[in-house]
């Protein structure tokens, strides 16, 4: 995702190899295949020829043929043509349902939802945000809230009031009343309410059977006066929901097997019925009161836990307790995290430039016409890794950009209505061991059915720094989507993979620097280009700041590090250090310099804030109108980056050049006898380094490499940027839904699309650096002021927000 694989190879047969950062790294060269199937042939008969079992060389030749099938049919261009066709199918089938299927996620929220496990859960289609105490208080400060009826009411009044305070102390204005039958008391009791005479409450939850059911023996006779006392209480009911919201809390069930003598009659077909009446009594046309079902949908898996049968156990009652708590101040608060009972939030004034800037984008383009008679410039293979050279100014042509931009337009389109508008659904994540290691073993046999020979068996070769990022980049999306944080051991090695990331931007970079000597601004333009064109464009689009897509921000940060470490004087490049050791010391000079830099802020925490908090540098790093957040960030993996720096320094200069290493085809890296010391070491250890050694030392490990892995390596930056909002809802904090009521298909059909987007934002990115960054210094120094006054625009603008 980050950092340029095998620099040090490419530099000096390649002079405009674009870095790693840029995600533009070599694979194979084709038109629209995917790579995953490359040189099949080639590789079946390298195979072949060294089988000499007849069934060895039946099941290579089968291996092979399956693979040239799969890629004969699966191509990019379809399988982004199909994505296309899904995006426009679910979009449409969402709308339709939302207009006409009568429900909302207030709806959602307190009709139906499923247990997760552990007590944990979801309602239908949108996300239950778990209150806090402080959250709880501040949005009900000023409400009054009345729950009526009888002791299972006052169960889930005590559960609401322990969000507030668990020491279940008076805290504001909340009343419980005790009414367990709905007759004439009750009714006095909601008429005070609507003549004024007394104080309204805000809220009402009110809700009563089971005493009418236990007092007149289940008698049918007794149903009957239950509807009539529900018809003459329904007027008044209304009348209170057109200032205050009511809600109606329907029975639960009960578990029959332990209920005393005196309650058997209160079986669950009496409670059924009895639902049925107050359903159809009070849900009128005017449909203003409403019924909490959730509680009910929750105890019918909980109930067989209850000491008595009839009263509900603790972990049910708080479900019906945080759904009212979500109903109620969802809509107040706007958690992000609590999709339920909140609507799509206004545009911003960011949001309205950026549409309006693809709006003129596309209303260009479609002026201009698309002619196919006319010769179109040939658009920059982002797989092969060969970097176009930009047309002259004045031989551009407006169509391909414009095409592109207008391609961004509809993607960014799908980004908003995924996680701004209200018509796609959200859930929760939910951790468990399966939901993380069964697609973990998936990934890696897919992973190592595809695999391949190597171009070339260099430590750190392309293909291989290609695959390590793309198996990491795999692991750390599978970690997100389970929510595997709460498990802190996978949470402590995807830590280490994040400082890889790391590692590989300061090996690649510096790789570049040393070999290569190009500190032109041309360069510096085209890195920064690729790494922040997608997120300053979310930023836009959907309202979020730089430093939410944290990755980003710490890349470019620490490129620039470098690329000052580099090239300032004096300016140390490979060709003038060999057979110099001054020159080979000053550059470790330098180095220590980098390090001394990196730890004085580390152990300066109020000067780094301090100079991140100033105008206009804090709008890139604040998040939630504070630093410390990119404190934290940058702290955390801050001796990743000179590590891979000097990792490089000791490679290029040490081993390769004093050719310590025996990097051909099939050889180790070392003798046996210090490949199985490092082997073993780095087998009990658990370090970067450890791995690098593990993949390379034996010869035949280093030769092959996987083509599934290299692909996903090859887009690793646009994959996590893109899981953001398309993969991932509610900012990372739950799951998009776009296949209702089947998780395992819903995760495919997301995940397919999200990798296609991923895919054509990377060709899009690399399209427009093409024509973004020109080699002419003065159109470059021109666009770059443009670029500039925009971006001072949108600061503007942000602040007056």
């Amino acid at each position: 995702m980050i950092a340029e694989a095998n620099a040090a190879q490419r530099a000096q047969a390649d002079s405009d190899q674009t870095p790693l950062t840029a995600t533009e790294p070599e694979a194979h060269a084709g038109s629209g295949h995917a790579p995953l199937g490359s040189d099949i042939v080639s590789v079946a008969a390298a195979r072949l020829s060294a089988c000499c079992h007849g069934g060895a060389k039946m099941a290579v030749l089968a291996y092979s043929l399956g693979k040239r099938e799969i890629n004969q049919y699966f191509t990019i261009k379809n399988a982004k043509l199909l994505s296309v066709a899904a995006v426009v199918i679910l979009t449409v089938f969402h709308t339709a349902s939302r207009h006409y299927g009568g429900g909302d996620t207030c709806d959602w929220l307190l009709s139906s939802g499923r247990f997760l496990g552990d007590n944990v859960w979801q309602p239908y289609g949108c996300m239950l945000h778990k209150y806090k105490s402080t959250e709880a208080k501040l949005c009900l400060r000023e409400k009054r809230i009345a729950f009526v009826g009888d002791s299972r009411i006052r169960q889930l009044f005590y559960s609401f009031i322990k969000m507030m305070n668990p020491e279940v102390k008076e805290v504001g204005n909340k009343d419980f009343l005790w009414y367990a039958e709905v007759n004439n008391s009750l009714k006095e009791q909601l008429m005070s309410w609507t003549e004024g005479s007394a104080s309204k409450p805000h809220v009402i939850i009110i809700g009563a059977a089971t005493w009418s059911i236990k007092l007149h023996n289940g008698k049918s006779e007794a149903l009957l006066q239950y509807k009539a006392n529900l018809t003459a209480i329904s007027d008044t009911l209304e009348k209170l929901a057109e200032h205050s919201e009511v809600y109606w809390v329907l029975q639960d069930p009960v578990y029959e097997d332990v209920l005393s003598d005196s309650r058997k009659m209160i079986t669950n077909e009496q409670i059924n019925l009895y639902n049925e009446a107050a359903v159809s009594t009070l849900n009128t046309s005017k449909k203003k009161i409403k019924f909490l079902e959730a509680s009910r949908q929750a105890a019918m898996e909980t109930i067989s836990q209850s000491v008595d049968g009839l009263h509900l156990p603790e972990s049910t009652r708080d479900v019906g307790a945080m759904v009212l708590m979500n109903s109620l101040c969802n809509k107040i608060l706007k958690p992000i995290d609590g999709s339920c009972c909140q609507s799509a939030p206004p545009l911003s004034i960011l949001q309205m430039l950026a549409a309006v800037l693809f709006l003129m984008a596309v209303v260009w383009f479609l002026v201009l016409g698309y002619s196919k008679h006319r010769k179109s410039r040939p658009v920059s293979d982002v797989e092969s890794g060969e970097e176009k050279k930009p047309p002259a100014v004045g031989q551009l042509n407006s169509k391909g950009p414009l095409l592109a931009i207008c391609k961004m337009s509809l993607i960014m389109l799908y980004f908003y209505l995924c996680d701004r508008a209200d018509i796609f659904m959200k859930e929760q994540k939910f951790y468990t061991h399966s939901t993380f290691f069964i697609p973990l073993i998936y990934i890696f046999v897919l992973g190592i059915f595809y695999s391949e020979n190597s171009k070339e068996a260099k430590l750190l070769n392309r293909e291989q720094t290609d695959e390590w990022k793309g198996w990491m980049q795999l692991v750390i999306l599978i970690y997100h989507i389970s929510g595997a944080s709460a498990f802190i051991p996978v949470y402590m090695h995807v830590r280490v993979l994040v400082a890889a990331y790391l590692f590989q931007t300061g090996y690649g970079h510096f790789s570049f620097f040393w070999l290569k000597g190009d500190f032109g601004l041309y360069r510096v333009c085209q890195v920064l280009f690729r790494l922040n064109f997608l997120v300053v464009v979310l930023c836009l689009v959907m309202d979020r700041p730089y430093q939410f897509y944290y990755f980003v921000p710490l890349v470019t940060f620490w490129f620039a590090v470098i690329y000052a470490t580099m090239a300032l004087w004096p300016q140390i490049l490979q060709k003038q250090a060999n057979g110099s050791a001054f020159w080979n010391l000053a550059l470790l000079l330098k180095l220590l310099g980098l390090l001394l830099f990196i730890c004085f802020f580390a152990y300066s925490q109020e000067l780094f804030e301090a100079i991140f908090s100033l105008w206009p540098v804090s709008k890139l790093f604040e998040l939630q109108g504070s630093i410390h957040e990119w404190w934290f960030r940058w702290k955390l993996d801050r001796f990743a980056v000179i590590n891979g720096m000097l990792f490089a320094f000791i490679y290029l200069l040490l081993l390769q050049k004093c050719q310590l290493l025996s990097e051909g085809k099939g050889e180790p890296l070392f003798s046996n006898k210090i490949s199985n010391c490092l082997l073993f070491v780095s087998v009990v250890s658990f370090m970067i380094l450890a791995f690098i050694l593990i993949r390379n030392i034996p010869g035949y490990a280093r030769s092959l490499y996987s083509s599934f892995f290299a692909w996903f390596g090859k887009i690793s930056l646009e994959l996590f940027i893109c899981q953001y909002h398309i993969w991932l809802a509610a900012d990372t904090k739950g799951i998009l839904v776009l296949i209702p009521g089947n998780p395992t298909l819903n995760i495919i059909v997301s995940t397919f699309i999200f990798v296609c987007v991923a895919h054509e934002i990377s060709q899009i990115t690399n399209d427009l650096a093409q024509v973004a960054i020109p080699k002419e210094s003065g159109p470059l120094l021109k666009r770059l002021l443009g670029a500039g006054a925009f971006l001072v625009l949108v600061l503007i603008l942000s602040r007056n927000e």
